[in-house]
């Protein structure tokens, strides 16, 4: 019976370098290959952009999770958000394992910025079922306090009580006021906080401060946790990513 599950969460930065000075995709898809993840949950996903491949002679064709996915991860589905007249971009979640149902709900906050919540119900192989959602929440504090309300009560009344749950995401949550609502609303709580003792710090992605990328999860014990930074993972996103070994609660 399979109860091990590795998951990532990484916000790529629309597969461009920190001040957008060159295209990182083919880095950024070999360091998440070895990362070896089961489920990877990824943000700012260029879904399709007219021009970029006019302008960068190494640019992919075709949608940036796509790319990413190559033969790795067989499953995906992407949650288009942010539509303009040169393409769109959103959040992706890359699957070994099938995922059976999706749906991308808009939980924007303003019509300034576009952000959405994408579910994504997955089959692990002893036919057990794990719900996966992919955030990315705005940069203002009263956007987030009603997208944090929006995802919980998402969740609440979507998802069953008593199955695993991941959420994952870049939630620029700068004073971490998000955890203490999931965890008394949903029963969730962050592998950082439960591995280590604290949220894990991800941004700048050169010399991390900030705590705005998390994993919250229910259902799982977490195994271990950590944070990408340094060595091949320099001059990549301006986020760090994030990985985190989950054992199944059965």
């Amino acid at each position: 019976m399979m109860t091990t599950l590795k998951i990532a969460t990484y916000n790529i930065h629309k597969g461009f370098s920190y001040f957008n000075r060159r295209v990182v995709l083919h880095e950024l898809r070999d360091r998440l290959h070895e990362l070896n993840a089961d489920i990877v949950f990824l943000q700012e996903v260029q879904g399709e952009h007219n021009f970029h491949s006019q302008n960068f002679a190494n640019y992919p064709a075709g949608a940036q999770h796509e790319f990413i996915a190559d033969r790795r991860w067989p499953h995906s589905a992407y949650g288009m958000n942010s539509v303009y007249a040169a393409g769109h971009h959103g959040n992706a979640i890359l699957s070994r394992y099938p995922i059976v149902q999706t749906l991308n709900t808009d939980i924007s906050a303003h019509r300034f910025e576009s952000r959405g919540l994408l579910h994504s119900e997955i089959e692990l192989l002893n036919g057990q079922r794990v719900h996966c959602l992919c955030a990315h929440f705005g940069l203002f504090a009263k956007g987030r306090r009603t997208q944090t309300a929006a995802l919980i009560e998402y969740v609440k009344n979507e998802i069953p009580a008593d199955v695993p749950v991941i959420i994952a995401g870049d939630f620029n949550d700068w004073r971490n006021q998000m955890s203490l609502a999931i965890s008394n609303e949903l029963g969730m709580h962050d592998v950082f906080n439960l591995h280590g003792g604290r949220l894990a710090r991800s941004f700048p992605a050169r010399m991390p401060m900030f705590r705005l990328d998390r994993i919250y999860v229910r259902g799982f014990t977490v195994q271990k946790s950590d944070v990408h930074v340094g060595g091949a993972w320099q001059r990549l996103s301006d986020h760090a990513a994030l990985s985190a070994s989950l054992k199944l609660n059965v």
